[in-house]
């Protein structure tokens, strides 16, 4: 079986900036989620935890996961989706004619900007994520629990179920709820 999970709030999702792969912590509202989701699934059984390297994602995994003996295994293809010089921007959809909000509004035309990641290049290293790592273990019969971000997320959402690039924000990954893929 398969799982996701989007790590905790943080300041950040609160002040709605664009974090990317800007390392934010969890913020204390965050933790508390983490330690709710830990509570709700603790009757859910894991084999193994891959997670972002960010520490939003590593805390949320650590907390959702104490006293468990499910390894955390951290992998550079579950980093959030890079915004490049648009990390950090607040309140974007305030700001008219934001040239990111394209990602958001209409994600099947964008095409990155200001080095900023595309759709492709997050879809390339999530999809080799899946193919190299999560299917050969679903295959053995394994429980996968992924601890990642928004559109990190969603791209392998898209990616499992078949999801058009249109309505990729549409699935909605709210902050700490688990959500069974497989």
């Amino acid at each position: 079986m398969l799982y996701i999970m989007r790590h905790g709030k943080t300041d950040w999702n609160e002040k709605r900036k664009l974090q990317g792969r800007t390392d934010i912590p969890l913020n204390e509202e965050g933790i508390g989620m983490a330690k709710k989701a830990a509570e709700e699934c603790k009757n859910i059984h894991f084999d193994i935890c891959y997670c972002s390297p960010l520490i939003r994602a590593r805390t949320t995994a650590q907390i959702v996961l104490e006293g468990r003996n499910v390894p955390i295994v951290t992998d550079d293809r579950l980093v959030e989706m890079g915004f490049g010089e648009y990390e950090g921007i607040e309140h974007s959809f305030e700001i008219p004619d934001c040239p990111i909000n394209e990602l958001f509004y209409h994600p099947e035309n964008y095409k990155g900007i200001g080095g900023a990641e595309t759709f492709e290049e997050l879809f390339a290293r999530t999809g080799s994520f899946l193919q190299e790592v999560v299917n050969p273990l679903l295959k053995q019969g394994k429980d996968i629990l992924i601890v990642g971000h928004g559109a990190m997320n969603c791209s392998i959402i898209c990616q499992v179920k078949n999801i058009p690039l249109k309505d990729f924000w549409k699935i909605g990954i709210e902050n700490c709820r688990l959500f069974k893929l497989s």
